[in-house]
This record gives C-alpha cells, structure tokens and sequence, in this order.
C-alpha cells in the first residue's frame, strides 16, 4: 500500500483511531467503504488533505480464533486501493494530460498547412493550455468558483511559455538536422517534448499555480 498510494502511516488497520470533530465533519462525506478498508482510507483522504497523523505503537495481539475471512478482505482492499489511485490527484492530472496532447496533436495536423510547424506548435500550445488549465483547476485540484480564476490562468499562460520553449527548441534541433522532415516525425517529436515537459507542468501547478488553496486547507490537523 505504501508504494502504490505513497502513504506515510505505517500500519492503518490495527489499533484504535482518534479524529477532531471537525476534521471528521469534513472527511467523512468522501469516505466510501463501510467495511475493513473504512480507516485505510480515511487516512488516505487526510494525508491528500495535508492534515498531521500521529501513530502511537500499541502492542498487538493476533486472535487464533478470527472469523475475518482473508481472501475476501485481501480482495477488498486491492479494490478499495484501486479507486483510490482512479482518484488521486496525479492520475487525474494524467488523464488530463492525455487529453490535451491528443487534442494538441490533433490541432497541429489541421494548423501545419496554413501556419508551418512553429506556427502550428504555438497555436496549438496556446489553445490547449487554456483548456488544460481550466481542467486541472477543476478536476485535479478541485477549484471552484471564480475566485483567483484570472490569476491562475496568467500563471499558467507563464507555464505555457516554458512547454512553448521546450517545444520550440525540439523542433529547432530536428529542422537542423532535417530540414524538411514528414510531418509525422515533427509531430513525434514535439508530443515528446511535450511529455518531457509534463513533470514540470505538475510541479507548477501543484506548487505555484495552485499552491494558496493547499495552504488553506494545511492549518487542520487529524
């Protein structure tokens, strides 16, 4: 569990559990299994929320006469980590990013004829990223309202012009060593870029873009 929902507790299942009302008031509604994976992933949900979770050992003694049936909690568990990594905040950037490069690759097929590559690239950047923006403000970081909308697309126009670079220099690189290469090579070239430029677009989005309301959320602790 810790290597595919990254947690930082030790051990989510054995033991007693203590929450403010507060903090409960406010998980508990995304909490969605009633059975033995209900507090695995109520940490889950408040580690994601930045919230403190302090483990005090207790010692531990195995019951031989258990009626837990093992497989079938086994499989639970798998499920109940299978939804959790569908809705963590990464995969749904992911999905988002597959979107966007698809309607990129997309857009600059129609735009390379009348605008050339570096045309092409830049419009086809410029008009994804508007929508990439307002997907990842809504979907992966889960924005509402208009409050800091303007500023949160200028920020990202910003993080727009570091993948436009990136872009662009790929594509220079590949012009001067073929300098009329198929289209489908510059294409191949240019969603890698934008690839490589992937990691750098989550990083500012989660840490910059997006960072005021996680330092809203961060003051409650569980």
């Amino acid at each position: 569990m810790k290597g595919a929902l990254r947690t930082r507790f030790s051990d989510a299942q054995c033991g007693f559990k203590a929450i403010r009302a507060d903090v409960a008031r406010r998980l508990l509604p995304g909490v969605r299994d009633d059975g033995w994976f209900f507090d695995t992933e109520l940490l889950v949900l408040a580690q994601r929320e930045g919230l403190r979770i302090h483990e005090v050992p207790v010692d531990w003694v195995d019951d031989s006469d258990s009626r837990v049936d093992v497989v079938r909690t086994a499989l639970e568990d798998l499920r109940g980590i299978g939804r959790l990594l569908a809705a963590a905040r990464l995969t749904r950037f992911l999905a988002v990013g597959v979107a966007s490069t698809l309607a990129y690759a997309l857009l600059f097929l129609l735009l390379r004829g009348p605008l050339g590559a570096a045309g092409a690239n830049a419009a086809a950047l410029a008009i994804t990223a508007v929508a990439n923006t307002q997907a990842n403000r809504r979907l992966t970081f889960g924005v509402r309202g208009r409050e800091d909308l303007l500023r949160q697309h200028v920020m990202g126009a910003v993080v727009f012009v570091v993948t436009l670079g990136l872009t662009t220099g790929a594509l220079s690189v590949l012009h001067g060593i073929d300098a009329h290469p198929a289209r489908g090579i510059e294409l191949a070239v240019l969603v890698a870029a934008s690839v490589c430029a992937t990691f750098t677009r989550y990083v500012a989005l989660r840490t910059w873009v997006f960072a005021r309301r996680g330092r809203r959320l961060a003051p409650s602790t569980s």
